[in-house]
Formats: structure tokens, sequence, C-alpha cells
């Protein structure tokens, strides 16, 4: 009946889901099986020509050093200046600390010859590289062991254990001329690389893909908290899909509380609270309310969970939704309603907040 009333037509709003596997042609399995390894091989491959591309700059900004310092006498000071210019520019990209710079020209120190850079070194990550050259000295134990780290997939921790405990001495010190292919999706160098600061620095992805995973934590977190309340909450679903008009949207968290009687949705960000973020899920709970929630069901409850939060700001944002939502109005607008019994269903401000800080 809302539906109606806001004019909405009945297929501009869809939950989809996913047809059951028994009803897939036989030939689907293998198909979709093929298309994700298509799919891990790209990422894998791009990201690995990203960390080379990235390598091949440093060990080119390296050797400018090396030769001006030559060339010119130029002394430790430059570096500090170059550091300081060269943040300024490129103001989301950490890899211009005066340490990382002397490790650039360490590093085109340590591999003169630029083809044995792009065919090896430019292949394993940045930290696995600092590795070698903080604790190997001869540049053919460095490349024995760059080598082995593209053959076996190691990480860096993985690397600093074979060093250490002497792999050479076990397998002998003999350079050989390895079928350098890319290491293994699920290997510790692979995993490294899609996670290396450094990589997602150079491309200017790394805040929005650091607060990704931090909201993806928080998810899994705040999941597990409600749940382990063991009052109430049951879980329907995380990233719920949701087309709207067309338009893609995931709701990050959707439960369904069996005391209350309503769906509670939770909307969790890692950064600093934005007024907008009150509009979509003033926009989540409408769509619920519309859609999933049963004549019989009370109004759904809406959370907005943010690490940081300006309370003015959010109070204001808050004011004027009829829908039951926010931290900020948690108590205030929610629990004085409640029953005493039903009360103690629900966390309070301080359990939520405590968790996210715990986080």
């Amino acid at each position: 009946m809302a539906r109606k009333q806001r004019g909405i037509e009945k297929d501009q709003v869809v939950f989809p889901l996913a047809e059951p596997m028994l009803e897939m042609p036989e030939s689907y399995p293998g198909f979709i099986k093929e298309i994700k390894e298509r799919v891990v091989r790209t990422r894998l491959e791009t990201i690995v020509a990203a960390n080379s591309a990235m390598i091949l700059l440093y060990w080119e900004i390296g050797k400018a050093i090396l030769q001006r310092q030559k060339n010119e006498g130029w002394g430790a000071r430059v570096i500090d200046r170059m550091s300081y210019d060269l943040k300024t520019a490129f103001a989301d990209m950490h890899g211009f600390s005066p340490r990382n710079l002397k490790y650039m020209r360490k590093f085109a120190e340590a591999w003169p010859d630029v083809a044995i850079v792009q065919r090896t070194v430019a292949r394993i990550p940045w930290r696995s590289n600092i590795t070698l050259l903080d604790k190997l000295q001869e540049p053919e134990l460095r490349l024995w062991y760059a080598q082995k780290t593209i053959e076996n997939g190691f990480g860096k921790d993985m690397l600093v254990f074979q060093i250490d405990s002497k792999l050479h001495q076990r397998q002998g010190a003999a350079v050989q001329n390895f079928d350098l292919s890319l290491p293994p999706d699920q290997s510790d160098m692979a995993n490294q690389i899609f996670k290396d600061p450094y990589v997602f620095d150079f491309l200017g992805t790394a805040d929005p893909r650091k607060e990704a995973e931090l909201e993806q934590r928080l998810i899994d977190h705040i999941q597990k908290f409600l749940l382990e309340l063991g009052q109430g909450f049951s879980f329907v679903g995380r990233q719920v899909h949701l087309e709207l008009g067309g338009d893609d949207f995931y709701i990050d968290l959707l439960f369904y509380h069996l005391k209350l009687r309503c769906y509670v949705v939770v909307e969790l960000k890692a950064g600093k609270f934005d007024a907008g973020y009150i509009s979509k899920l003033n926009m989540y709970l409408n769509v619920v309310n519309d859609t999933l929630r049963h004549p019989d069901d009370k109004p759904s409850i809406g959370l907005l969970l943010v690490k940081n939060k300006n309370k003015l700001v959010a109070e204001y944002a808050l004011a004027g939704n009829t829908n039951p939502m926010g931290v900020a109005n948690w108590e205030s607008e929610i629990m004085k309603s409640l029953p005493e019994k039903i009360k103690a269903s629900l966390p309070s401000i301080e359990e939520i907040e405590n968790e996210l800080s715990e986080e």
C-alpha cells in the first residue's frame, strides 16, 4: 500500500535473488569456474604490472639521485628537500619519505643493470626488495632469493625466514634461469602485492581501498557483536543487493528483530560522519518498509555507525526524519518508547561505540 501511495511501480524496486544452481544448465559450473579464474588471473596480472611500473620508477629516481650526487656532490639535505617537494606535489602518496628515497638510491646502486631489474626484482613487492637490500650484501644471493621469491610466491615474512634459515645453503646458491611465471593467486606474494600500500599510493587509490577494507572489518565485527547478544537479532544478510529504478545499492547489514518484530538496517562507515549517509539510510528504510515489511511488523529501525561523528551535525541531519534511526538519537527516540522488558533487547550507545572503538 505504501508503494502505491508513493507512486512507485512494483518492478522499480527489486531485491535480486540468485537462481538455484539446480536450475542452471549442466555446463554452467564449468563455465563460471573458467570466468572466475580469468578474473583472478587478470587482476593479478594488472596489479603485478602496476607493481613493476612503480619499482622501475623507484629505480629511475634512485639512479637520478646517484648521478646528481656523483656529478654535483649533492648531500643528504637534498633528499630531505626532495621528499618535501614530492610529498607536496603528490599529497596522497606516502612513498616519498626521506627514508624511502634513500632506499631508492640504494636500490639503484645495488642493481645497476636495468635489464635485471625489469626481468626479476621489479616483479616482487617493494618491501621484499627492501628486505633483500637490508639482509644480503652479495648481488648473486640477492638475485637468487629474488628468483626464489617469484618461483615460490614468498611474501616478505617468508622471505625473511628463508634468508635467516639460509635456504641457499640447503638448495645450492647457483643462479638458474627459472621460468619466472606469475605467482599463484593464493600465494603470500600475490596477497602482499594486492595489499601493498606503496602500490596503491602509486595508483592513487590507497585511501578508498583502506577505508573499504576497514568497513568490511567493522561489518564483520558488528555482525558478530549483535548476534552474540542473543536477545532477538536474527541475521538476514550482508551487502544485500537492492536494485532501485535501475540503480544498484547494497545494504551493509540487515537483521530482523524477533522481539521487536521489525527489520533493523545497519550501515557502517569507517570515515567521518557525512550528512548524506542519513539520506541513504532513510531511503533503505523506506524500501525495506515498502517491500519486505509484513503488515504486522513494526516500522524498521536504522543504525548508522561511524568511527567519527560530529554530534551536532548528526543531530541536525537526523532532525525531521520520521523513520527511527541513527546512533545519535538511538536512546532518545527509540529506547524511551519501548517497554522495559524490550529495552534489554537493544544495545546501548555506549556498548555500540565501545565495540567500534575496540575494533
